[in-house]
């Protein structure tokens, strides 16, 4: 959209939220770069340039707006969408791939040179791999000095920097402030105090408003595996199993933002949990952009007025999601969780949980590839089923991750034995973060769509859908909505 200058101006100057994150606006005198939002007075359109991310303005040689701070805006939701090579580089670099294994662990894991993946983000982002994760660290690195009492050194390090001194230059580069002055006008917004749990990261994830919080926190609520999730004093919370070591957080909805609160065993990961939750809870989506198209369809237009601004659950780790996408088969809510909760009690990682009832890790696949079939309360095809998942996860050759071709993970998981269209596209939607996974098969589904005049038969249903597209995904949770089930509730 950078390139589209009469639409950016046109934005800017209304100040629409949507487009936070999806350009960036620079402005030639001030040497500043704001969100559209901004709320300073907008600047003549001469005077203006636009950037399709925060690293491609600071590589220009601007730095961030201390007033509507561009830097933490929403993610662009076109990474979600597209399933191209791109977007799988920058769901990586948001994971922080490049502070972990380097541009070359980046490029192997794409299959691409590290010359072609410099060309290839060059052209759309205006910003090469470097220079992307690098104004994530300065992100990170702001979080941590305003959120933390952590020193400058340890801070600098968590957030990826390699040295001390690279950590002082960028963060005076991007913020046009010493990391002293950031935590300075932070404590005096807020002052710091004695966190009730030590190491206990508190942060706002943004996101684009309407956000429905019934589906998204309700599904989570309703489906949560005891020991490893729970809803408690109004957030949602589960543990977390990270590269650099495990954690846990909680995720409470708010009018304008959705607070969380991590604790982490290593600081270092927190780049890649931020990640985890907003996938989690979808919040680099553009609902505006969805409703309109799922409104063009008369039969689906009063749900979506009903309740604008429906999110895709997702979740926090794929592997742990394809297994209780098994687990879930042709049984009840309730059941599926005592199935997950007994993997968990003899295969989980225990954990300690200093402000609740969280005691475990959900087993990773190579935990769940060595265990005993006849231990399985599970009749004798769906183990069968399990044990060949695990095991593909636990060697590599089912991959499921942000940088994964989509199209060949379905390929992959519909050739396994006991999967089916329904198994292979929920994980699609929720672990893969398809947002045209379709499930014409659902029951629920089929329910819904006949309760509104829609065709019940899924090859009907498919035909219709295909004005949907690519937000399918979105109108499966209008649809389940219309049920009474318990996902579909905040929990009290």
């Amino acid at each position: 959209m950078h390139t589209d200058t009469e639409r950016c101006v046109r934005a800017v100057q209304s100040k629409e939220a949507r487009f936070d994150g999806v350009f960036f606006t620079a402005v030639r005198t001030t040497r500043i770069y704001c969100r559209p939002s901004c709320p300073a007075v907008p600047p003549k359109p001469e005077n203006m340039e636009f950037h399709p991310s925060a690293a491609s303005c600071q590589r220009a040689g601007y730095r961030a707006c201390k007033r509507c701070r561009p830097d933490t805006s929403p993610g662009s939701p076109q990474w979600n969408v597209r399933a191209d090579a791109v977007a799988r580089a920058v769901r990586l670099i948001q994971d922080g791939v490049v502070d972990r294994e380097g541009v070359p662990g980046l490029a192997r894991r794409l299959g691409w040179s590290t010359r072609q993946i410099e060309r290839q983000l060059l052209a759309e982002l205006g910003a090469g791999p470097l220079a992307l994760a690098r104004a994530q660290r300065a992100q990170t690195a702001r979080l941590l000095i305003e959120t933390t009492p952590m020193p400058f050194g340890e801070v600098a390090f968590a957030a990826g920097f390699s040295s001390i001194r690279t950590f002082n230059d960028t963060v005076r580069e991007v913020f046009a402030l010493t990391p002293g002055e950031l935590r300075a006008r932070a404590t005096r917004r807020a002052p710091l105090g004695a966190a009730a749990t030590p190491g206990v990261i508190s942060l706002r994830l943004p996101f684009r408003a309407p956000l429905e919080p019934s589906n998204l926190f309700g599904h989570l609520a309703a489906t949560a595996i005891p020991g490893v999730e729970e809803w408690r004093d109004g957030a949602y919370r589960r543990t977390l199993s990270l590269p650099y070591g495990h954690g846990i957080v909680s995720l409470a909805p708010r009018p304008d933002h959705i607070a969380c609160r991590l604790l982490l065993t290593d600081p270092r990961d927190l780049t890649h949990a931020i990640s985890r939750c907003r996938r989690l809870l979808d919040l680099d989506a553009d609902p505006v952009a969805v409703d309109d198209q799922l409104r063009t369809d008369p039969l689906l237009a009063p749900l979506v007025d009903k309740a604008p601004g429906r999110r895709v659950p997702g979740t926090v780790d794929p592997a742990e999601f394809a297994v209780r996408a098994v687990l879930g088969q042709q049984v009840s809510t309730a059941a599926a969780r005592t199935h997950a909760a007994r993997l968990v009690t003899a295969h989980g990682v225990p954990v300690e949980d200093p402000e609740g009832g969280l005691t475990h890790l959900f087993p990773g696949p190579e935990a769940l590839a060595a265990l005993d079939p006849e231990s399985l309360a599970l009749p004798r095809s769906r183990r069968t089923t399990l044990l060949t998942l695990v095991r593909a996860l636990a060697d590599g050759s089912l991959p499921l991750g942000p940088a994964d071709d989509r199209e060949e993970a379905r390929a992959r998981l519909l050739a396994l034995p006991g999967f089916g269209p329904w198994t292979t596209e929920i994980i699609a939607m929720r672990a893969l973060g398809d947002p045209d996974a379709f499930l014409p098969g659902d029951l629920g589904v089929r329910r819904a769509a006949e309760g509104l005049g829609l065709p019940g038969t899924p090859a009907a249903l498919t035909a219709r859908a295909a004005h949907w597209r690519p937000w399918r995904a979105y109108a499966v949770q209008y649809l389940w909505a219309t049920d009474d089930h318990p996902i579909n509730h905040l929990p009290a």
